[in-house]
């Protein structure tokens, strides 16, 4: 599936009103090195996309490109109909947060929080008026006096989100803005930012390699791999219908393996196993393909049992992740993941059925 054909808006809605950020074949180019191969995309107004991806996949130099801090080696980017490709960082409307903070140690929060607040249109009243409200809304108005050295990271964080939406930007922009906090910390903040950004309604672009973090904020997701943009979609969409082996791999957990496709239609052949496939009913007989399981979605004991295609397997390993338990399953050459309830966990050597559900297996094709 092409970026193109998956960048459809999670809405209607988005439908019907024209884009606020339009990334038209965009490229970067260092020397001989290829960062970003024409990226297409389009952003509605209020959105919340985020770039997902591997470290050097190109998300971090597409976002420069958008802020003007690496501009574009060729392609087009517009924002709210204005062509801004190569206009200075300076004569674009947007705030952007750093994973680092980027904080001056010397000024207390009040006074990071307002730094970019002058000129006319910033009077003394005015200016004081948002930076109060700012500090209110993440949550700071208490720490207005102290000091960045004096404030927890998140708290730090939380006054680097209020300092880029000082100025009202149009379009607020994320670089891994949450990375350098621990994970409770981490989930906690990344639900205030949501919040706030749905309650102010200002577009924002995130890049992340944190797939969590990507599935919980995002109203959709652009998933990105060695410069190009392997797909666009929802969280679910990009879960459940994968566009590219690399989508189904990378995003979320899967077992991975090769088959074959069979007859009849709609059957693979993995190391001597039969499985009905519905992915498989439009591909040709005798093809190469991988195929792809996630770990909740493959049936064990008496639900396999209804399932055509079963077959016995024995569980070779545990995994206990708190709420499942993941269990690693070998029959033949073949193994699989499985997640089941702590409570029924089967025991390791232990054979029995398994199932992988028609519907469920995410088939593509294998270069051979």
């Amino acid at each position: 599936m092409s970026a193109q054909l998956a960048a459809a808006p999670a809405t209607d809605t988005a439908a019907a009103a024209p884009p606020y950020l339009v990334v038209e074949q965009v490229s970067k180019h260092f020397g001989t090195t290829i960062a970003l191969e024409r990226a297409s995309l389009t952003v509605a107004a209020g959105e919340f996309v985020s770039f997902l991806g591997p470290s050097g996949c190109g998300k971090t130099t597409l976002l420069r490109a958008i802020a003007g801090l690496d501009p574009a080696t060729s392609g087009r980017i517009l924002q709210d109909g204005r062509d801004i490709t190569f206009l200075p960082p300076a004569a674009r409307d947007f705030g952007i947060v750093f994973q680092s903070y980027a904080l001056f140690p010397n000024l207390t929060v009040t006074d990071n929080v307002g730094y970019g607040l002058r000129g006319r249109a910033w009077p003394a009243s005015r200016r004081t008026h948002r930076v109060a409200e700012l500090l209110g809304l993440v949550g700071l108005a208490e720490h207005a006096r102290k000091y960045p050295a004096q404030l927890s990271g998140g708290q730090q964080q939380r006054v680097a989100l209020a300092r880029a939406l000082a100025a009202e930007p149009g379009l607020l922009l994320l670089d891994e803005p949450l990375s350098a906090l621990d994970a409770q910390v981490r989930q906690h903040l990344r639900q205030e930012l949501r919040a706030l950004q749905r309650r102010l309604g200002v577009t924002t672009v995130m890049v992340t390699h944190d797939q969590e973090e990507a599935m919980g904020v995002s109203d959709r997701i652009v998933v990105m791999s060695r410069g190009l943009i392997e797909q666009i979609g929802t969280p679910e969409t990009i879960y459940r219908h994968p566009a590219s082996a690399f989508v189904a791999g990378f995003v979320g957990h899967a077992s991975r393996f090769n088959a074959v496709v069979d007859a009849p239609p709609g059957t693979l052949v993995a190391d001597g196993l039969t499985l009905p496939c519905l992915g498989a009913r439009r591909m040709l007989y005798g093809a190469p393909v991988q195929a792809f399981i996630r770990p909740e979605d493959v049936a064990l004991g008496p639900t396999a049992t209804a399932l055509e295609g079963n077959f016995a397997a024995r569980v070779m390993h545990h995994e206990f992740l708190g709420p499942v338990c993941r269990v690693t399953l070998q029959a033949g050459r073949l193994q699989l993941e499985a997640d089941v309830n702590p409570a029924v966990a089967p025991a390791i050597g232990e054979v029995l059925l398994a199932a992988l559900p028609a519907e469920r297996l995410m088939v593509f094709p294998r270069d051979v």
